[in-house]
């Protein structure tokens, strides 16, 4: 229990996810009025994030609530699954790779049911840290700091020995909250300089 670790978020962090505004294309396609399709799907979205709702009943919720037929509920999941996904952030998650064995490393993020297989396929982060925990496979979202405390768990590290990184805000400060360093993302030049001053500090211990 005396690793020192560092564990990241993906959305924003090892992926580059800016908003593609699929949500408000398809308010237009459906001819509903601008935030109709979240408003109509909010609680889906968020027993998605919490895996209270299994992927199949995501996309028989999505055809009773929006009234589209199979082959359009998969066009609507294809294009939450863009914007989901993104693009990987190729320089962090190198710099990431270079760390293996000198330290634990681990993800927490909140995320959606199927976060896994698609993550897994497309950026391979399974062979990137030892352990991802995923919001809808615990059914806890940050920054509620029992998520902190299942990371730490799951890596078997103590979480002052570990430093947290997030883009956002209230995560980073309930990561603090639950005795954990922490590092609010802005980009990849002060992250890793904010990484590599932590292992530092525990190669000091």
């Amino acid at each position: 229990m005396s690793a020192t670790c560092v564990i990241l978020d993906i959305g924003g962090v090892l992926e580059i996810t800016p908003d593609t505004g699929w949500v408000r294309r398809w308010d237009g396609r459906l001819g509903l009025p601008p935030g109709t399709v979240n408003e109509r799907m909010r609680d889906v979205w968020q027993a998605g994030s919490v895996g209270s709702i299994s992927e199949q009943d995501v996309h028989r919720q999505v055809a009773a609530r929006l009234g589209l037929d199979g082959p359009r509920v998969e066009a609507f999941m294809s294009d939450l699954w863009d914007e989901y996904l993104g693009t990987s952030n190729d320089e962090l998650i190198d710099y990431v790779r270079g760390l293996r064995g000198t330290c634990a490393l681990g993800i927490l993020s909140n995320s959606f049911v199927g976060a896994r297989e698609r993550e897994t396929e497309r950026y391979h982060f399974d062979e990137l840290v030892e352990q991802i925990v995923y919001s809808h496979e615990i059914g806890i979202e940050k920054p509620d700091p029992l998520a902190f405390e299942a990371a730490c768990a799951t890596l078997e590290v103590l979480p002052e020995h570990c430093l947290f990184i997030d883009d956002v805000a209230a995560n980073v400060e309930a990561a603090r909250e639950a005795g954990m360093q922490a590092h609010l993302f802005q980009d990849n030049a002060r992250t890793i300089t904010r990484i590599a001053a932590h292992l530092d500090t525990g190669r000091a211990r």
